[in-house]
């Protein structure tokens, strides 16, 4: 039986028994057989859930004025949100990750008040429900904002299963039971529910889950809070009377151990008694007399009646929890956990510079175009007029015999919409060549290029990163940023000689352009190399091969279609590197006595 797996199923079962109170489950895997089969029992728990879009406008979401309807009826008509229409079920939301800040704010809002406020104004509604956050972001990508991260009760993360594990015949044979098609399934449920209301933990447990929750670092109140609720869920669905321990270690594994920042300090131990200095191993003199052995000591009686059998301390339930919380983990959460604390990778922003793209609220005006007022658009009032002014006469009914005026009709395929188009971020990705002799000069060469533009990025809005290669490897020197002072630092103690690993720095360089691509910014590399490529993938020497795997990486680089620059520094243009530059469709400029300035120059030249 695989643990992971089993908790995920006991985590299904008590979030369709109580979905309000525990508030949802953030649930990290990609598409694959592991989630589909989870989704798949899902929906036979609950056919009724609603889908929530991750690019949902915030009308859609709490509801508000049906445009439409109201101009064809020629008064106001509200309707539901999405929100609202969920009261008392569940949401499930597919790449949670690329959710709308706006969107995800809103929602974890109405998890905390279990009430909305129409859009526009008006009475609140109801909308108590839970959230089922599906996250497929990669290592490298963002994750579902925390705002949302910290009101789900239930973290899963199955990312380490490759396919569905067996589980218990017990937790089966339960979701059987509440999958059946008949009415024995809501007998069950309320069944179950009349169980949990009367369940409480007691002093002891609360007590052992708060100080575990403080041994691992978390600061927030709603982790404790969600393990208390789902070890009473857990305790009601196996129809028990009591909350036992192995309840609070599933609870534990679900709510707290993944919600960690650190690893908890281990357990003091007594150190074991020093034995007694063994007696130097010398033969006694001849003339002393044998010692005499000494007197035995009267054995204990078997069962003295005065003295009580000695009882095995039993331990300590935090111990005891612990030990079960930790016990489903992946052996590399654990070092991780043990490394550094708990990171959150943050997506870039708007920008002024890089890739056009089409944007509703913000950038120069486009012409408009047909379309409804929905998911944050604008709607363009002359150029809906102006369509609908010609079709009057069509729409508008005979005059009365008061001759009284009609009103403007105006039908929903009138409506037009604001566009705007807008510049994405862009990133410029350094990538120096530290080897060789000439390696400290275009290393100063560089950190002036760098330096000259990061000094126009405020008003250009653009991100330098910078990558250094020597010897056998390359390295990230300076991630993505638009500080001054960081990018001094990070180029100071750079050292140079050694080979040329060209191959890993392209490798390097386009892992961190599509990291760069998913999170919405333009990423453009500046390579400065005379593309002598002489140490191959493996870290071993090897002109012929470092060659090949050049070109087939600067292949991969022009499939994906991104910018690239190649500055030659060599003493003179070298082919070589004119051959790579052109296999990855990069802009090939010889520059054998570069500086700072014409450096900056080409590249902004060459992205203008």
């Amino acid at each position: 039986m695989n643990l992971a797996w089993d908790d995920a199923l006991w985590a299904l079962a008590a979030l369709h028994i109580d979905p309000v109170g525990l508030r949802g489950i953030w649930l990290r895997a990609p598409h694959g057989p592991v989630r589909d089969e989870w989704l798949a029992m899902l929906q036979h728990l609950r056919p009724e859930v609603r889908r929530l879009p991750n690019n949902i406008d915030s009308e859609r979401l709490l509801g508000g004025l049906d445009l439409s309807a109201t101009l064809n009826g020629g008064r106001p008509i509200t309707q539901a949100g999405l929100l609202a229409q969920s009261d008392q079920s569940l949401l499930l939301a597919p790449m949670a990750e690329r959710m709308a800040h706006e969107a995800a704010a809103i929602v974890a809002q109405v998890l905390d008040n279990g009430r909305v406020t129409p859009h526009g104004g008006g009475d609140t509604q109801d909308a108590r429900l839970g959230l089922i956050a599906l996250d497929e972001a990669l290592e490298d990508e963002p994750p579902m904002a925390e705002a949302l991260q910290e009101r789900l009760g239930i973290w899963l993360d199955l990312r380490h299963l490759g396919r569905p594990e067996e589980a218990s015949d017990e937790v089966l044979g339960l979701l059987g039971v509440l999958c059946s098609p008949d009415g024995e399934a809501e007998e069950e449920r309320q069944a179950v529910l009349q169980r949990f209301r009367t369940l409480r933990l007691n002093d002891q447990q609360i007590q052992a889950i708060t100080q575990m929750a403080q041994a691992m670092g978390i600061a927030s109140l709603r982790g404790p809070l969600a393990c208390v609720r789902l070890a009473c869920v857990l305790a009601a669905l196996r129809d028990s009377d009591a909350v036992e321990d192995h309840d609070l270690g599933r609870a534990a594994r679900l709510c707290l151990t993944p919600r960690a920042t650190h690893m908890p300090a281990p357990p003091e131990q007594e150190a074991p008694p020093e034995p007694p200095p063994e007696p130097p191993d010398e033969a006694p003199p001849e003339d002393d007399p044998a010692p005499e052995p000494p007197p035995a000591e009267p054995e204990p009686p078997e069962n003295p009646p005065d003295t009580p059998e000695a009882e095995t301390p039993p331990q300590d339930m935090g111990e005891l929890l612990l030990e079960a919380a930790l016990a489903s983990l992946p052996p590399d959460v654990l070092a991780r956990l043990a490394q550094s604390p708990k990171s959150h990778i943050k997506g870039g922003g708007q920008s002024r510079s890089g890739a056009i793209r089409h944007s509703r609220s913000r950038g120069s005006p486009l012409p408009p175009r047909p379309g409804l007022p929905r998911q944050g658009a604008r709607l363009h009032v002359l150029a809906t007029l102006g369509h609908a002014a010609p079709r009057q006469k069509l729409r508008s009914p005979a005059p009365s015999a008061q001759g009284a005026a009609s009103r403007l009709a105006i039908r929903a395929e009138d409506f037009h919409i604001h566009r705007f188009a807008e510049r994405t971020q862009t990133c410029l990705i350094f990538a120096i060549d530290a080897s060789g002799s000439a390696a400290l000069h275009r290393l100063a060469e560089a950190k002036g290029a760098v330096e000259l533009l990061l000094a126009q990025s405020y008003a250009r809005r653009d991100q330098v990163c910078v990558l250094g290669f020597r010897g056998t490897h390359a390295e990230v020197l300076l991630p993505p940023t638009k500080s001054l002072v960081r990018a001094k630092r990070s180029l100071a103690g750079l050292p140079g000689g050694g080979g040329t690993p060209l191959p890993h720095a392209l490798q390097l360089a386009l892992e961190l352009a599509l990291q760069q691509r998913r999170l919405g910014v333009t990423p453009s590399l500046v390579m400065l190399c005379d593309g002598r490529a002489n140490v191959s993938l493996q870290g071993v020497g090897g002109r012929a091969q470092a060659l090949q795997e050049s070109l087939s990486l600067a292949q991969a680089w022009r499939s994906y279609g991104l910018q690239s620059i190649w500055i030659d520094t060599s003493a003179r243009p070298e082919p070589q590197a004119e051959q790579i530059a052109l296999a990855m469709g990069a802009h090939y400029v010889p520059l054998p006595q570069a500086n700072s300035q014409r450096m900056a120059q080409v590249v902004l030249a060459a992205q203008s």
